[in-house]
């Protein structure tokens, strides 16, 4: 059976030296993912950033631009690729409907300075981003997170 491919648009959105993770319970395993989620058929990649960060946080953002792409080729049943944007944040909403998938218990902002030893997956992106907000180079392409480095 072959498996299908997933386009899912993130949005990295840092804040005084923190970035907004969601955080997630996976049968006691507790760990963070970047907003966002599957692109749906006809909207951009923006247009889908913007609507799950609408969604699951009731913010308004606004994408910048394309930082990170990297794939969950193992482990689910379709292959993932993930498009991670750096995202202004605008606003929140008031009194938005809040929409959340069943394993998410909520959200942090995880500091940026310390994000190499928090639980945010894919692992890859933790250095990637602290580069990001340091100024420094860093690697767009971060191939199939299951990958050791």
């Amino acid at each position: 059976m072959e498996r299908r491919i997933r386009n899912s648009a993130k949005a990295l959105i840092i804040k005084d030296g923190k970035m907004l993770a969601t955080k997630i319970n996976d049968k006691g395993d507790i760990f963070y993912i970047m907003p966002g989620g599957g692109q749906e058929s006809g909207e951009t990649l923006e247009e889908a950033v913007i609507r799950e960060v609408k969604e699951e946080f009731g913010y308004i953002v606004e994408p910048k631009s394309l930082e990170f792409v990297i794939e969950g080729v193992r482990g689910e049943s379709f292959h993932r690729v993930d498009l991670v944007f750096l995202c202004e944040y605008i606003s929140e909403i008031q009194g938005a409907e809040i929409i959340s998938d069943c394993n998410q218990i909520g959200y942090d902002w995880l500091s940026i300075e310390n994000l190499i030893n928090e639980p945010l997956y894919p692992s890859r992106l933790r250095k990637q981003i602290m580069n990001l907000y340091n100024g420094e180079e860093t690697i767009v392409y971060l191939g199939d997170e299951s990958m050791e480095e």
